[in-house]
């Protein structure tokens, strides 16, 4: 077993009380130094806080040897990994887990990604102000609400899905074409731009890959024609390591009737739409669009639920119950996938073959 070891209050967003945590064998400590101070493996969330002219600048209260676990976005946040090994801290960044049968149930992208779907649908409904579904009644009928995906990665299939069941009629583009038999059987419409380079547009890794200017105006005419007609559009389109990319522009913004809504699931990462704002939801002549911060943590009790099992289920097997402590086989591609850090040097592949 280990000592568990949570600062107060962590769970309140989640609805779990420090009560809840003690029941469970946890002690609480009363702030991040409490909590940190001794630790051999510190389980975060998102990356620490870092800024030396910050209070709470929980690196300053990390020590050389411990563990970092979290979603650390290092492919963005480069310059943290060398702080990282700087500070002698073995770090793991969550979001770089493999995509392998096996990894499945400590894949946070997809755990965090499906929620994040879910809610977007949601949101944008709330923002909407009429009803998604087709309505006939003695007064009259009520025609169906038209929802465009773009991207079809995981949170754009729950989109699919969400949207569906609430009956709206859906349509969806992606760059690959891998992608269109998942989304029609979801029962929406498959929209893409159908061409050589297409065909090489996944990874070896199933992300999509960063497309040419030549492709990316073949799909903004496409994607032009196709959002005038729409009513919500769900943006989710993200290339791992790079600025999300533009997919909506202010001409396509405009074209969109008054009353219509966008939500930019990518706005953290430079934004899917040219006109959103992290943590705002701005009016632009009429239209909504949702901007919304962490879009997980607005169904915190089950994305922590999910997020908790993912590392559990990454940990345990290396947690030597015997002697104490963790003890990682860096054989096993679980654990070399999702290493930026070890013994003072930054080691992903990832991060040593870029500048």
């Amino acid at each position: 077993g280990v000592e568990v070891v949570i600062e107060a209050d962590a769970g309140s967003g989640a609805y779990i009380s420090d009560a809840d945590y003690q029941q469970s064998g946890a002690t609480i400590a009363s702030d991040a130094a409490g909590t940190l101070d001794g630790a051999d493996v510190i389980l975060k969330v998102r990356r620490p806080i870092m800024d030396e002219a910050d209070s709470n600048n929980e690196l300053a209260y990390m020590k050389s040897g411990q563990v970092l676990i979290a979603m650390l976005n290092p492919l963005i946040r480069r310059a943290d990994c060398e702080v990282y090994a700087e500070a002698g801290i073995d770090a793991f960044a969550m979001e770089l887990m493999p995509r392998i049968t096996r990894a499945q149930s400590m894949d946070v992208l997809s755990s965090q990604a499906n929620l994040a779907g879910y809610k977007s649908v949601l949101d944008a409904t709330e923002e909407f102000g009429r009803a998604l579904p087709m309505m006939m009644t003695a007064a009259g009928t009520i025609t169906p609400a038209k929802v465009f995906v773009m991207g079809a990665g995981v949170a754009g299939l729950q989109a699919i899905a969400t949207a569906r069941r609430l009956g709206a009629v859906v349509s969806a583009t992606d760059v690959r074409p891998a992608a269109k038999e998942q989304v029609e059987s979801l029962g929406a419409k498959f929209v893409m731009v159908d061409d050589e380079e297409s065909a090489q547009a996944e990874t070896e890794t199933g992300y999509a890959k960063q497309m040419s200017g030549e492709y990316q105006k073949k799909q903004a005419a496409l994607i032009s024609e196709t959002i005038s007609k729409q009513d919500i559009v769900i943006c989710t389109a993200l290339i791992p390591g790079q600025a999300a990319p533009v997919l909506v522009d202010e001409t396509m913004v405009a074209s969109m009737k008054p009353g219509s809504v966008i939500v930019d699931l990518a706005v953290e990462n430079g934004g899917n739409c040219a006109l959103s704002e992290m943590g705002t939801v701005k009016d632009v002549k009429g239209i909504k669009i949702i901007g919304h911060a962490n879009f997980p943590a607005r169904v915190a009790a089950d994305a922590s639920e999910l997020y908790a099992r993912n590392l559990f289920n990454f940990l345990s097997p290396h947690i030597d119950s015997e002697n104490g402590g963790v003890s990682f086989n860096f054989e096993d591609e679980t654990v070399s996938g999702v290493c930026l850090t070890k013994d003072g040097a930054v080691i992903h592949p990832m991060l040593c073959t870029k500048g």
